[in-house]
């Protein structure tokens, strides 16, 4: 956030005070410094309407996937058009990462850009409604792609101006439980209506969940969002005065050798990991009967008339980890501000591995199911710890949402080149063996994880305002770090407090 506005509580004197801007701070006097761990708690309403933000939003995009499949089989479009029209979707998202993160960076009022890209969703859906002839529905897949990348780094910082910093796993775990619990309510409202109704009503809803969307985003309190640096001394959210180093620029962000690392170890994950449910989903399908190879790997189990014993058990593998990962998430986020970034990370990335393993040598229909069910664990390691890292690594020079933008563009590149790689490895050596490379992908992103990725954790912990000289040990002239033990007392005890 980049930009400050007028406090209520501003102390200092008029020619001191900025020109007036909308979701921008300043610190509550000329000469305090914000304190990121003692600070007030946003309202319970800009708490409440980031929850329902979370969970609309995904609602709102669930129907961008198969049910757009289904829709347009339905419409007679043939399975080369509706696979193209779905990468052109990809694309689009993948193309717009890093431009939608400086655009967030950049923008004053970050609800004003969430509300824009709902409303450009909100178009998608209609546009796909009510004409869905070749050219609108590129450009209803080009406009959504375009707003999932914007919306994404907007809620990112709505949550880091939102959360208290020691609080901020935690809260972004909770974003990533809404999301999760809108996308499974939605896969299931939807086929309802889409068995019942028409899939074209399918899309008249997610634009009519527009509404309420926006409704929760405008819940978010000015005030609240304005004493963001009460609650955290992120960069993003201090007056530049405050910050302990010079805004980075946008090639020192790209440079970053954190960044760099940590966005390379997430393309391997994904690497490893996006094709592991399609490679099973097919060996399921030649060992169990035929799935429609249009929608293998998505919600495509709430059409009745197709359901089979195969189906039903694709059908959990989506779903179960869904809902695994909507009560996972928050705990997580937990852990990771008690006991650091790098173990909990070590703990997600090192599912695939084990998941591919388990898929090669046990091929039983249930068992995998429970085999896809550890996906949960990742999901949530994925969803919380991605603007966790970043934003401590983007906490003393800021440019947060471009940052997030370029872990999000190198997540999505791993992922196209995994189902791109995966599936021509099946075709060649089988999927015991594309099984098996998938894992070695896997172990690849651990292993890079552990041995080059610094902990992160101690970024957030430098304080915005010159601290005092930390107490001397007499024997060794080191300064004396605090245990571990006392840092978790005093976590339990501020959440005791608050």
């Amino acid at each position: 956030m980049n930009g400050p506005v007028i406090d209520p509580g501003d102390t200092g004197s008029p020619s001191d005070r900025p020109a007036p801007r909308e979701e921008h701070v300043v610190p509550a006097s000329s000469g305090s410094a914000p304190n990121g761990h003692k600070g007030v708690i946003a309202s319970p309403a800009s708490m409440s309407g980031l929850n329902w933000l979370n969970f609309l939003s995904a609602l709102m995009q669930t129907g961008f996937g198969a049910f757009l499949a289904v829709y347009l089989t339905n419409q007679h479009w043939s399975r080369t058009s509706i696979g193209f029209v779905l990468s052109v979707g990809t694309a689009a998202a993948m193309a717009s990462q890093v431009p939608a993160g400086m655009l967030v960076d950049w923008a004053r009022s970050k609800r004003h850009m969430a509300a824009a890209a709902v409303l450009a969703i909100m178009a998608a859906s209609v546009l796909i409604a009510v004409v869905p002839r070749s050219g609108p529905v590129y450009l209803a897949q080009i406009l959504q792609g375009v707003a999932a990348a914007v919306l994404t780094p907007t809620i990112a910082a709505l949550t880091l101006a939102l959360s208290r910093q020691e609080k901020l796993g935690e809260r972004l775990g909770r974003n990533v439980r809404y999301a999760a619990v809108g996308s499974a309510v939605a896969a299931a409202i939807m086929g309802l209506v889409g068995a019942w109704l028409s899939y074209r009503a399918i899309y008249w809803l997610a634009a009519l969940c527009a509404l309420p969307c926006l409704v929760a985003i405008f819940r978010i309190r000015i005030v609240d969002l304005a004493g963001a640096h009460r609650r955290a001394s992120h960069a993003a959210v201090l007056h530049p005065r405050h910050h302990t180093a010079p805004t980075q620029r946008m090639l020192e962000v790209v440079r970053d050798p954190a960044l760099l690392i940590f966005a390379v170890s997430t393309a391997l994950f994904q690497l490893g990991n996006a094709s592991l449910l399609p490679t099973a989903a097919g060996a399921l399908t030649r060992a169990y009967g035929g799935l429609p190879d249009l929608v293998a790997s998505e919600f495509w189990w709430i059409l009745p008339h197709m359901l089979r014993p195969s189906d039903l058990l694709v059908a959990a593998w989506v779903v179960v980890p869904q809902l695994l990962a909507a009560g996972l998430s928050p705990w997580l986020g937990r852990h990771a501000q008690m006991y650091g970034r790098r173990r909990v990370l070590l703990i997600g990335f090192a599912v695939p591995p084990l998941r591919a393993l388990l898929f090669a040598f046990d091929g039983n229909p249930v068992m995998m199911v429970a085999y896809q069910a550890l996906d949960s664990i990742s999901a949530a390691v994925l969803g919380v710890m991605i603007p966790l890292v970043v934003a401590d690594i983007t906490h003393r020079g800021g440019r947060f949402n471009l940052a997030i933008g370029i872990v999000g563009l190198a997540s999505g590149v791993g992922g196209a080149l995994s189902t791109a790689v995966g599936g021509a490895l099946a075709d060649r050596i089988g999927d015991f063996g594309t099984f098996l490379a998938l894992g070695g992908a896997g172990l690849c992103a651990c292993a890079l994880l552990a041995f080059a990725m610094p902990e992160t954790h101690a970024a957030t912990q430098t304080p915005s305002a010159p601290a005092r000289p930390a107490a001397a040990d007499s024997r060794n002239g080191r300064a004396s770090v605090p245990c571990a033990r006392r840092e978790r007392h005093h976590f339990r005890r501020d959440r005791r407090q608050a």
